[in-house]
């Protein structure tokens, strides 16, 4: 069972937006079984939608489009649409009646007849209401083939997938079952993780796939699987899981199912009664922001201080000036002595500090552009690492966040 996805919008193609919308729908439709064979992205052009369409009739069983529903000029989806199969637009009752409802409930404002014009749908299809807009969607059978349009703004094809497209696919099609499970590693490249679960890769059965997923100091490994009976496919992800681990044991760190890396860490911490607080240098704020965009971090976390500049690491977390003068502003010393004195200025059960040389240029400390160090604080004492991250300063700093998950996760977890 294929399917395939046609973005249509101008500010697509030219970088205005990110197309968020195909990320969601082959997401969605990979749970109920459906494979998505290709993305396609074309102009507000009706020549290039019709070619996108024909071409996605030849390849898949499922054609999806968002976008060009709107009510304005430049949205020509649904006439195309009726060019495609020779059809006309109908106004249709039902529709009419739920746009003149939004108005009157929720927009407060005139009803133009633009957008009554959003009731005329191609004669030959089926309306799927749009209960959070006034555009309806649109699906259309031909043969076994299934041709679906949603509006592109987020919120509405979202609901539209939902409550109508998903539904109607699950009763349509028989299905097989899509099974995936994603690993998550760190302090490893893909090569080597390669290198070490390479025989175990090559024996993985025929109906299981692995992919590597690298990012700045981690890798997933997603295995995906399909089949016609889900628990025997569940039965066998499982055992490939057990007989991989102990290969990985030393970098694996959880499954993505679970949360990411901090999301894991936010967790234990909740569970212990432990607190964390953050001094960052180089890392600017990442750090503590990776933990904060989750809700209920205020169970664990005490709060964090960005001593960007030198004096505020002496002014404001008190770091000694002869410290600094002795050992360099970036140093084991001092990161050391950041991480120490942050855990007091909050209170906390365990402080996390960065300082490091991100670039492009040297700042206050001579160290090479890309070393980092990394401390960590508790009432055990405090330890610390020093890296070099590359050359690049957005890398460095991403680097730099995740080697520092890494280690905090590690450390929490020997307990």
């Amino acid at each position: 069972m294929q399917a395939e996805i046609i973005t249509i919008g101008d500010e697509i193609l030219i970088g205005q937006i990110i197309d968020t919308n195909s990320a969601y729908i082959g997401k969605a439709l990979n749970s109920i079984g459906v494979s998505v064979y290709q993305i396609t992205s074309v102009q507000d052009h009706k020549q290039h939608i019709l070619k996108a369409l024909a071409e996605a009739e030849a390849n898949a069983d499922i054609i999806i489009i968002t976008g060009g529903l709107g009510p304005t000029k430049d949205d020509i989806t649904k006439h195309t649409i009726c060019e495609y199969f020779n059809d006309t637009l109908v106004r249709n009752a039902s529709v009419t009646k739920n746009i003149k409802r939004l108005w009157r409930d929720y927009v407060k404002q005139p009803l133009q007849q633009v957008n009554l014009d959003q009731a005329l749908m191609p004669s030959k299809a089926k309306v799927l209401m749009n209960r959070v807009g006034s555009a309806p969607g649109i699906w259309i059978e031909k043969a076994e083939k299934v041709f679906i349009s949603m509006p592109g703004v987020p919120l509405e094809m979202k609901t539209l997938m939902q409550e109508e497209v998903l539904p109607k696919l699950i009763k349509k099609y028989k299905r097989p079952f899509i099974k995936h499970k994603t690993l998550l590693t760190y302090g490893i490249g893909e090569s080597m993780l390669a290198a070490k679960i390479e025989d175990w890769e090559d024996n993985l059965p025929d109906y299981i796939k692995l992919a590597y997923l690298p990012s700045l100091g981690k890798v997933r490994l997603r295995l995906s699987g399909k089949g016609i009976n889900a628990q025997e496919l569940s039965n066998e992800i499982d055992k490939q899981i057990t007989a991989v681990l102990p290969l990985i044991k030393e970098v694996f760190v959880g499954f993505e199912a679970d949360g990411e890396l901090e999301v894991l860490i936010a967790k234990k911490l909740t569970k212990c009664h432990k607190t964390l607080a953050i001094a960052e240098s180089c890392t600017g704020g990442k750090l503590a922001e990776t933990f904060t965009q989750h809700a209920g971090a205020s169970a664990y976390f005490q709060g964090a201080i960005v001593p960007y500049k030198t004096q505020s690491k002496i002014n404001i977390l008190g770091v000694s000036e002869n410290l600094i003068k002795e050992h360099s502003v970036v140093s084991a010393a001092v990161v050391e002595a950041m991480a120490v004195q942050c855990r007091k200025l909050y209170a906390s059960d365990y402080a996390l500090a960065t300082t490091g040389n991100a670039g492009p240029t040297k700042g206050d400390s001579e160290a090479e552009i890309g070393t980092v160090y990394i401390a960590i604080a508790s009432e055990k004492g405090v330890i610390s690492h020093k890296y070099q991250l590359g050359n690049n300063r957005t890398r460095v700093i991403k680097k730099a966040v995740n080697k520092a998950l890494e280690l905090f996760k590690k450390e929490i977890f020997k307990n």
